[in-house]
């Protein structure tokens, strides 16, 4: 910018006003400027830009996973609005509990960032009020965090959808193959599905067996373990829930493995609408992933604004997507 005033032979100020559009410069002076500054190729420096109006222009992304499909279309939502208004967005992953330690001891978001977008995150009570202490605007997508701004959906609703439909359909024997929660993984919507569940099978009439609940660790093969332990039972279930539409199709994996006809001799459905759901023609109850993270980004930036426009405590809606994995057991 020196530059371009000492060829123009004005301020340095006088050059900001031309580049940002403000008035006060005679057309001559700003046609002048305008050819200078397309000769030499200069372009404003935006971290400078945003230093001089006190922030940032980037928010932060918290995750636990990028690659998994849930986080990615989340992520793709944010990134949109974020697009859109000339704003950056930090990926930050914290895949464990060593990382999340570090990451919330260290809290790098601090002085980086104007704001944080937190997805789908378990978060403790001691990493809760870090991000309290952050001093900016906290929005999370795919989850609650007590008085912070959210965009979520109803994990009970969705799940007693999904049971629902298996039992509108005449399954008694329904399973859950859900993930499971541990101190260290304080991570809400397994509980809330599986609140889900048993509600529905008790609005039934029916008995909630806890033989019929598997809990195991997230891993890619959860689904599939949880499907070969309802196999082995005495009496296995003529129909599953998946906590995920990952979950159930290891499930269709190994029912497929095992010669168990689907949906004849037993029933599977999900939740989420994964787009390999659609492909392996798989029943599911779709949640608008991002959708969510296009609703949080535009918190995080009413928030910014100081005047947020709607309510902070957002809630999307869910549906049933009835495909060919789901119908009646084979004895109705």
């Amino acid at each position: 910018m020196a530059d371009v005033a000492a060829l123009a032979g004005v301020s340095k100020a006088t050059v900001s006003r031309v580049l940002s559009g403000a008035p006060g410069v005679s057309e001559e002076t700003r046609r002048r400027i305008k050819a200078l500054v397309k000769d030499l190729s200069y372009v404003v420096s935006p971290d400078a830009s945003r230093l001089s109006r006190g922030s940032t222009g980037r928010i932060a992304v918290v995750m636990p996973h990028t690659t998994s499909w849930f986080y990615g279309a989340v992520l793709a939502g944010v990134l949109s609005v974020l697009r859109a208004e000339g704003l950056d967005a930090l990926v930050y992953q914290v895949a464990d509990g060593t990382e999340s330690r570090t990451f919330f001891a260290d809290l790098p978001v601090q002085r980086r960032v104007d704001a944080v977008i937190v997805v789908a995150f378990p978060v403790t009570e001691h990493e809760r009020r870090q991000l309290d202490l952050l001093g900016m605007p906290v929005v999370v997508a795919g989850g609650a965090l007590e008085h912070h701004a959210h965009v979520r959906i109803d994990d009970t609703t969705a799940a007693r959808q999904a049971v629902t439909h298996l039992i509108r359909s005449g399954h008694e024997r329904i399973a859950m193959i859900n993930a499971a929660v541990t101190r260290e993984w304080p991570y809400a919507p397994p509980a809330d599905r599986l609140d889900g569940y048993r509600t529905a099978l008790e609005d039934a009439g029916l008995t909630v067996d806890p033989r019929l609940v598997v809990d195991l660790p997230w891993s890619g093969t959860m689904g599939a373990d949880g499907m070969d332990r309802l196999l082995s039972l005495d009496r296995p279930p003529t129909a599953v829930f998946g906590f995920c539409d990952e979950v159930a199709l290891g499930a269709l994996r190994s029912l497929r493995r095992a010669g168990v006809s689907v949906p004849r001799t037993v029933s599977v459905i999900g939740i989420d609408d994964h787009p390999l759901a659609e492909l392996c023609d798989l029943t599911t109850v779709r949640q608008p992933a991002e959708q969510q993270g296009a609703r949080s980004a535009h918190l995080a930036l009413d928030l910014l604004g100081g005047a947020p426009t709607g309510e902070l405590h957002v809630t999307l809606p869910t549906h049933l997507v009835i495909r060919a994995t789901t119908g009646p057991p084979e004895d109705s």
